[in-house]
């Protein structure tokens, strides 16, 4: 069920839609150090992970920077997880795939995405280990109903919204929006 979200481009275009709704947010606002105009300061992103049909808009990472004092913004992102060079819904979908790793299913990852066992195992660290510490994550478990399994993160975590896979899918990367960066004022400890 996950593995098909992988090369679903309906899934990608959302993500887009989401971060371009995000962005033009973060545009209408002010410098958050001065209160100037923001203008475009979009950078170049080389993503992995995505489907082969991804457009040149996930080439670029949307940023601002104040007309005034040059401060940047980079708005919150459903696409990128922090600095993390594959896609937010790769990094997350390969850690949900990869739960009880077997080589099998280290292999298949590897395979559909390209990226290898210590990578793979890398992300589960960063979910098991410190994003479990991060103090988004302290504040926003409490926001459950039930408590979230940290010990199978991050399926628990995904079981916890309603809808389909791409619905669940979405609903996650919408929550781990504050880590995705720091110039909005959120804790980007999204890790490697």
């Amino acid at each position: 069920m996950y593995t098909t979200l992988l090369s679903d481009a309906t899934v990608f275009d959302a993500l887009l839609a989401i971060d371009q709704e995000l962005s033009t947010t973060a545009q209408a606002g002010r410098c958050l150090s001065c209160g100037g105009r923001l203008d475009h300061s979009d950078y170049p992103r080389k993503p992995r992970g995505g489907p082969a049909t991804l457009g040149v808009a996930y080439d670029r990472r949307t940023s601002f920077c104040c007309d005034a004092c040059r401060t940047r913004l980079t708005p919150a992102s459903v696409r990128f997880l922090g600095r993390k060079v594959y896609l937010g819904a790769v990094v997350l979908l390969a850690c949900v795939l990869r739960q009880g790793p077997t080589p099998t299913r280290v292999a298949r990852l590897h395979d559909l995405l390209g990226v290898s066992r210590d990578t793979l195992a890398r992300w589960h660290r960063w979910w098991r280990d410190d994003f479990v510490r991060t103090a988004f994550w302290k504040a926003a478990r409490s926001g459950f109903a039930r408590p979230v399994d940290e010990g199978d993160l991050p399926r628990s975590v995904l079981a916890r919204f309603a809808g389909d896979a791409a619905a669940q899918v979405l609903a996650v990367l919408r929550l781990l929006t504050p880590l995705t960066t720091t110039s909005a004022g959120t804790l980007a400890e999204a890790g490697g």
